[in-house]
């Protein structure tokens, strides 16, 4: 899943493998988990994240070699939030190849910039899994709660200030952004208007990813 913060990725990624039945690996929550329990890979994200260094592309393609080997993701599973840059896609492709594994389709989220900073601005997260909620599209079930953590209050994150939000989308067109260039040679790119209800993004991106109603068999 690609696209630029806000544009429904965690919450498409979500729907997509429950409705095919496969993991859905969100690099976010495998960092916090490996940072959680210690692990050699963990402790070391921990040391460049207290230093103010974003993680480096080492440490996060081995937590992704970690993760995509475990047992629940032999038959496919959705990647949220990696690869970020074109080293770290050439560093997937390697891994998955040694597996005899290939990523099936990159899917492509657009939605114009204004509109993205609207959804982030009304956007509220769980403070212990954060995961992520917007009133229009993906409310939680009482609109107060994590769906996950029913005693959890949602809150704002504090770098969903229009400033702050504007600096997050520079940051992806200078960095995320050549992936879209990359897949897009490869063959694999598949654009989707991200602009719409859940349900019709959802549909959209299930066609262009030629998944129709098999169940997912790779990556």
């Amino acid at each position: 899943m690609l696209g630029a913060p806000g544009v429904g990725k965690g919450t498409q990624g979500r729907r997509l493998a429950v409705a095919y039945g496969c993991a859905l690996i969100s690099t976010g929550e495998i960092l916090r988990e490996a940072v959680a329990r210690g692990t050699p890979l963990g402790l070391e994200a921990r040391r460049q994240m207290d230093s103010g260094r974003l993680v480096d592309d080492r440490v996060m393609i081995g937590l992704v070699r970690e993760r995509t080997g475990e047992p629940d993701t032999r038959d496919g599973f959705v990647l949220d939030g990696f690869p970020r840059t074109v080293p770290q896609a050439e560093a997937l492709d390697a891994m998955l190849a040694e597996r005899g594994q290939r990523i099936d389709a990159v899917l492509y989220l657009a939605v114009s910039e204004d509109e993205l900073v609207r959804r982030l601005q009304g956007r509220r997260e769980c403070p212990v899994c954060k995961r992520a909620y917007n009133p229009e599209g993906a409310p939680a079930r009482d609109g107060i709660h994590c769906d996950d953590h029913p005693t959890t209050g949602l809150t704002t994150r504090l770098d969903d200030g229009e400033e702050a939000v504007r600096q997050r989308f520079t940051e992806f067109r200078e960095k995320t952004a050549p992936l879209v260039d990359y897949y897009a040679a490869a063959g694999r790119l598949r654009s989707v208007n991200g602009t719409g209800t859940v349900d019709g993004v959802f549909e959209a991106l299930r066609r262009e990813a030629g998944l129709g109603s098999r169940s997912p068999q790779t990556a």
